[in-house]
């Protein structure tokens, strides 16, 4: 499966806890990427800045549902089940 262009779900749902250029603290979950361009791409994508947990998460239908709202809505679920309590 290849990523929906513009989408950015991934980018924007989910908490990342390593360091991202222009994020030296990571990301808050439901906070845009600040290496996101205006067309929801990603800046860093293929270079050795991009955190390794970008790099590992693959686009599966299960994630990415049948459009951007619905990858939002799975990875923002997701967060939150992955939240200490």
């Amino acid at each position: 499966m290849q990523c929906r262009l513009g989408c950015a779900a991934c980018c924007i749902a989910p908490s990342i806890s390593s360091p991202i250029p222009g994020m030296p603290q990571g990301k808050p979950a439901g906070v845009r990427c600040v290496q996101l361009d205006e067309q929801n791409g990603c800046r860093i994508f293929g270079q050795r800045e991009r955190p390794d947990v970008c790099s590992s998460l693959p686009p599966v239908i299960d994630m990415c549902g049948e459009n951007r709202e619905q990858a939002l809505h799975y990875l923002h679920w997701l967060e939150l089940q992955t939240e200490p309590c």
